[in-house]
């Protein structure tokens, strides 16, 4: 089973190969995300990582492309980024993308956007949403608490309604490649 992290810097999760821009000491591959393609065969990954990465690329779009070229039917992609309405969204001065819980939406064919405006090819389906995932392990205070709860139960209430007065900090995608 060959996995990826893609953007691991110094912290490669164990069993993965570590592919960042930076030679750092747990990377295995040096290259730069942001030039295509990667350096991998098609339908050649199980699974991939990308831990608070995509955020940081000049195209998302062409990133889950490559993403998709590169990984067999069925693997397993897990993305993490900062939710747009946080604080850790905007005080890094090299983020350039901002996403929301319905960003992935556009990518999975069970979903009307997908039809609807078509921005590429590449088929995921959305498996599982999770806010502050990072958090749920912690001792966290209640409102924080039921406000994970309602932003996983009732996206679009949450998204809608109470994000701009209790924003969440990350949204970690997990994803199914179709092909």
């Amino acid at each position: 089973m060959k996995k990826l992290d893609l953007g691991c810097g110094n912290s490669k999760k164990e069993g993965y190969i570590g592919v960042d821009s930076l030679s750092l000491k747990n990377v295995d591959i040096i290259h730069n995300l942001d030039r295509y393609p990667y350096p991998f065969d098609e339908n050649e990954i199980d699974e991939i990582i990308m831990d608070n990465v995509l955020e940081h690329l000049s195209d998302p779009v062409k990133v889950l492309e490559e993403i998709y070229r590169i990984s067999k039917n069925g693997a397993n992609i897990i993305i993490s980024v900062p939710y747009f309405r946080s604080v850790y969204a905007y005080i890094d001065p090299t983020h350039r993308n901002f996403f929301s819980s319905f960003w992935f939406d556009y990518f999975d064919p069970t979903n009307i956007y997908f039809e609807k405006y078509a921005y590429a090819k590449v088929k995921f389906r959305v498996k599982k949403i999770e806010f502050d995932k990072e958090f749920k392990k912690e001792r966290i205070r209640f409102w924080h608490r039921i406000m994970i709860y309602i932003a996983e139960k009732h996206r679009v209430f949450y998204e809608m309604r109470l994000s701009h007065l209790f924003p969440l900090n990350s949204i970690t995608f997990e994803l199914r490649v179709i092909k």
